[in-house]
């Protein structure tokens, strides 16, 4: 993995809420959301069931001035909305190259936060990439669905773990040209 010190992190601004960095108090709401089996299941790296302190230990990472990875919660606050919907993530690949990853809280499902999320960060660019990748697994096609709104492209199959599962699971895979 490309590694490089990252300095600052954005506020991405949405129209239903904006996109901040992680803070301490995320965690509680965070591993809540977190627990949820079937949400688990859609990522590669939430365990089920949630060990504990997994979700403390995952909060110190994106805050460290050390991370390889931007993550950013989607903050709905301002707009009356939950503190926490969802997050998403940039991870550097190489100097030109990141990808994105995301997951939104199952009371937030099919109500367009993924992909105005997804939508918001790729107009941002806040890495100055010139490509974004993403991966889906290939039995979660709400979250193909938010990438190919995103005009993200279909690139190929392939396989990742899924910590979750325990197991290797078929996946999509996309790229965003920007720039």
């Amino acid at each position: 993995m490309y590694q490089e010190m990252i300095v600052s992190q954005p506020t991405i601004r949405a129209e239903r809420f904006v996109l901040r960095p992680v803070r301490k108090s995320d965690a509680g709401l965070m591993a809540m959301y977190t627990s949820d089996r079937e949400l688990a299941e859609g990522t590669r790296a939430i365990p089920h069931p949630l060990p504990p302190g997994a979700t403390e230990a995952y909060v110190a990472r994106a805050m460290s001035e050390a991370r390889t990875e931007d993550v950013w919660v989607l903050d709905g606050s301002a707009q009356g909305l939950a503190e926490v919907l969802g997050v998403i993530s940039l991870a550097r690949l190489s100097a030109d190259e990141s990808e994105v990853g995301f997951w939104v809280a199952r009371g937030f499902w099919n109500t367009g936060f993924a992909s105005e999320a997804v939508s918001a960060l790729v107009a941002a660019n806040p890495h100055r990439s010139r490509m974004l990748m993403a991966e889906v697994f290939q039995d979660n096609p709400g979250s193909a669905r938010v990438l190919t709104n995103c005009g993200f492209d279909y690139l190929g199959d392939a396989e990742s773990w899924s910590v979750a599962r325990n197991a290797r699971v078929p996946t999509w895979t996309y790229m965003k040209k920007l720039g």
